[in-house]
């Protein structure tokens, strides 16, 4: 079974002024945040795992809340919080008030070597601290997919699927819109 879990760009989200900038073509929607780096063709199918961390509220999500034991090398993580489902991509505050990892659970994912970190939100860390935890995590050849859905109808089926990510081949920019379908 495919799913899609790759937001739709509308032409609404399309056209909305903060993504025309031509600094941050590469952020609409479903993307990686690269940093200008080259995203590595092997990391197109990696074996992948969803946690369910909506029930965290008021707090960072943070390594308690998953199995770490589950997580292995070179793996995609991704993270349902529903928050995409609860604030809609690009309404007020989906880009200010999203969840957010603790910087433990981040090293944590960084220390297992992961490949991929997929989140249902805008982004790993909020505000000044976004782009800083992002630079950090594509040194560490970990890189960051922000504003996936349809998160729960894997979780309905399995937590564990197959990821098959599809980046446009962007050059020099610091995000890659792309396709994500997941196989169970």
């Amino acid at each position: 079974m495919l799913i899609d879990i790759t937001l739709k760009v509308t032409k609404k989200i399309a056209s909305d002024p903060v993504h025309s900038k031509p600094s941050l073509i590469g952020h609409l929607g479903t993307h990686f945040d690269v940093m200008n780096k080259e995203f590595p063709l092997e990391y197109t199918k990696r074996k992948g795992i969803v946690f369910d961390v909506s029930g965290v509220k008021d707090r960072d999500i943070d390594v308690s809340d998953i199995n770490l034991d589950d997580v292995k090398q070179n793996m995609f993580v991704a993270f349902y919080s529903g928050y995409i489902e609860r604030v809609p991509y690009g309404e007020n505050g989906y880009f200010s008030d999203h969840p957010q990892l603790s910087y433990n659970l981040i090293e944590s994912l960084l220390e297992k070597g992961v490949s991929v970190i997929g989140l249902d939100f805008a982004g790993i860390r909020r505000g000044k601290e976004h782009t800083p935890t992002d630079r950090y995590c594509a040194d560490k050849g970990t890189f960051i997919i922000e504003n996936l859905c349809n998160l729960k109808s894997i979780l309905e089926l399995s937590k564990e699927f197959t990821a098959n990510v599809y980046p446009m081949n962007f050059v020099d920019i610091t995000g890659l819109p792309c396709r994500v379908i997941a196989e169970i």
